[in-house]
């Protein structure tokens, strides 16, 4: 059985795209074929063989593979003893960083997890969810963090390097959630620091590093975008605008819009107009 889920608009960091269990034929295969999603599979009996960048992995029961999105794979079921698996699909802004925490990456696409029958639990779950009618799509996200958090509990131990990736891939995201957040307010590169619990300095560089900008421009940008969104409301004016995007001033506003956009918000509005 297989369940599909619509994109949530709710938990953009992470949720479920779809969930199912197949106890597959003899030979049963899929692909070579890519996804536009993350896809775990955990082979619950049996055995089969999974194939990622020129690599053939013979794998049976307890252990899994996770299939990254736009990545070529291929999967068979053994002729002989052929897996039944049960699969989670998702995505997110921290779906990345989690599987890299439980050591999961394109490059180390496989999981061993034998110690009790735990992910299949999570899969009862998730199909038992179907009782939930207001909450359903929280309860899938908490059962889908939840078995991220066993995997990187009982997950091979990072590097210190993989570790400060991760934990760096974490604090730039939630930068960026501080920004789309509150872009409106009167923030600083200060008020963001305190936020997040790191030093300013240390922040800013991570972020460079990470992004290949500085928090400032990002925040610069994004306020821009925001105002390039709200162009097509005729019932703003230019300085509802700016002061919607965080800017109190007019004339500071249409002097980084043009900065940023190559022409002052008048002059855009009238051009994207004629479109």
């Amino acid at each position: 059985m297989i369940e599909y889920l619509p994109r949530s608009k709710q938990h953009t960091e992470l949720y479920v795209t779809q969930y199912g269990i197949e106890a597959c034929s003899h030979g049963h295969y899929h692909g070579p074929a890519v996804r536009d999603y993350y896809l775990l599979h955990y082979i619950v009996d049996g055995e089969g063989i999974f194939e990622v960048g020129g690599t053939r992995y013979e794998l049976r029961k307890g252990q899994g593979f996770l299939i990254c999105p736009d990545v070529v794979t291929y999967y068979e079921a053994d002729s002989t003893n052929p897996w039944t698996y049960c699969w989670f699909g998702f995505d997110g802004q921290l779906a990345e960083s989690l599987l890299k925490q439980a050591g999961l990456t394109m490059d180390h696409p496989i999981l061993h997890y034998d110690r009790d029958d735990s992910i299949y639990q999570y899969f009862t779950f998730m199909n038992e969810s179907k009782g939930y009618h207001k909450a359903r799509e929280t309860r899938l996200t908490g059962l889908l963090y939840s078995l991220l958090s066993l995997l990187v509990e009982f997950g091979p131990a990072m590097t210190t390097y993989e570790h400060k990736e991760s934990r760096a891939a974490i604090y730039v995201e939630k930068v960026k959630d501080f920004v789309e957040t509150n872009f409106a307010q009167k923030i600083t590169i200060e008020h963001i620091a305190q936020f997040i619990g790191l030093n300013r300095s240390y922040l800013c560089s991570l972020f460079q590093l990470q992004m290949s900008t500085s928090i400032q421009d990002y925040l610069i940008r994004y306020r821009i975008q925001r105002a390039c969104e709200m162009m097509g409301n005729a019932e703003l004016t230019i300085g509802d605008i700016s002061r919607s995007v965080g800017y109190q001033d007019p004339l500071l506003f249409s002097k980084i819009f043009k900065k940023v956009m190559g022409a002052s918000p008048k002059l855009y509005r009238s051009e994207a107009r004629k479109i």
